[in-house]
């Protein structure tokens, strides 16, 4: 494919995160060809991307039908009806690209799934910052515990609160960090309780692996992720030290609007891959601005991370005299990046790591030049808007 910009094809395009650019080089090669079945991939996962639903589902399934041995955007139509609470639309997809665990999972639900309950808005104090922010939440009404905010994850407990909860586990998968490979638990949660609000009907998952928590200190009940998140209008104000949870309903977006420009916050775009990975535009010591991941599940004071070609084409010195162990990586070095940023949210002198070589951009298929962990948030709060797909970041640390 060579539609796009003159010398760039939209497979570039799209791989260096210029989606609406990528989208129009694809949108030509359907004009030609209306039964590409790459190019009406792309175009249903770029929707996907921000959450476009109707237009994702119209090219997914074409892509589908025109490509039926294609797991990756049967993935991702099932993830467009899961992002919708639609289940039993997406376990068929799910299935067929072999995530069996998940396909039943979700036809076991009964009930509205994720239902909201509760008042307009809630507020949750954190109850730990480090190392990584911590709020008290109940399941299956079940005495309130610790549970970590990651949004680099969906929702995950132990072992032993899924016990405590009395949950039952409908299907089971595979899972595996850098330490272990271990068995994953599909089941539903009846009643997710946070603050004054309760979602019910939640899927989960549940295993044996540790999670992350600080030393001394007993590891949290399990994390609350963006698959939760994203049923809301969600802050996660890191300087006041509280998650916020708003209905997301036309009125209390246009307050928060309303506040948010009182407040001077900065709105940046923002997408979401991986079912629950979110991304939005970020720069590495004037690098950029590019693609970067959003998971606050990074535990201690990193607070970008990235990969040795990125950090190189950023003019960062990497210590490869002292490497470290992360994420049960090896070759991992440390570095201090004069400035990071996120518009115009700016760290000076943070600390990062960089990895040989990122696994992640491979399975997104498209580059980031890095991640942005909770430690560069801790001045400021975070807003995500899964409705109009824009990230606000408002507080200190801004220039």
């Amino acid at each position: 494919m060579d539609v796009g910009t003159p010398g760039e094809s939209p497979d570039e395009l799209f791989k260096t995160g210029r989606f609406e650019k990528a989208d129009e080089g694809y949108a030509r090669i359907l004009e030609r060809a209306p039964n590409d079945p790459r190019a009406n991939a792309q175009r249903g996962y770029i929707a996907l991307l921000s959450n476009r639903f109707a237009d994702a589902e119209r090219f997914l399934m074409k892509a589908v039908d025109l490509a039926p041995a294609d797991a990756f955007s049967k993935q991702q139509l099932a993830d467009c009806y899961v992002r919708q609470d639609q289940l039993t639309r997406a376990a068929p997809l799910l299935r067929a690209a072999g995530l069996e665990g998940y396909a039943r999972q979700y036809e076991s639900v009964t009930g509205t799934p994720n239902e909201v309950h509760g008042p307009q808005r809630t507020r949750i104090p954190f109850t730990t910052l480090n190392p990584g922010p911590t709020i008290e939440a109940a399941v299956n009404g079940v005495e309130s515990g610790t549970f970590g905010l990651d949004t680099g994850a969906p929702l995950a407990l132990t072992t032993e609160t899924a016990k405590k909860a009395g949950l039952r586990a409908v299907s089971t998968s595979k899972g595996r960090n850098p330490q272990e490979t271990f068995t994953i638990y599909h089941g539903i949660v009846d009643s997710l309780r946070m603050g004054d609000m309760e979602l019910r009907n939640v899927p989960a998952v549940w295993h044996n692996a540790e999670m992350p928590h600080a030393l001394g200190v007993g590891q949290p009940e399990g994390v609350i992720g963006t698959t939760v998140f994203y049923h809301f209008l969600a802050t996660m104000d890191f300087a006041n030290q509280a998650l916020i949870l708003r209905r997301k309903t036309a009125a209390q977006r246009q307050a928060f609007r309303v506040e948010a420009k009182r407040a001077g916050a900065e709105r940046l775009p923002l997408w979401l891959a991986d079912t629950h990975m979110p991304h939005t535009l970020g720069s590495v010591n004037g690098y950029g601005p590019g693609l970067v991941g959003l998971d606050t599940g990074v535990e201690g004071a990193i607070q970008v991370g990235t990969d040795e070609q990125t950090a190189e084409l950023a003019g960062v010195r990497l210590d490869y005299g002292r490497p470290v162990t992360f994420a049960g990586a090896d070759e991992t070095y440390p570095f201090v990046a004069p400035v990071v940023s996120l518009g115009r949210a700016v760290s000076r002198n943070a600390y990062g790591v960089a990895v040989r070589r990122s696994g992640l951009d491979d399975r997104l298929g498209f580059e980031t030049i890095g991640n942005f962990s909770q430690e560069f948030f801790k001045a400021l709060a975070a807003t995500f808007d899964y409705v109009e797909m824009d990230l606000y970041i408002t507080g200190g640390g801004q220039q």
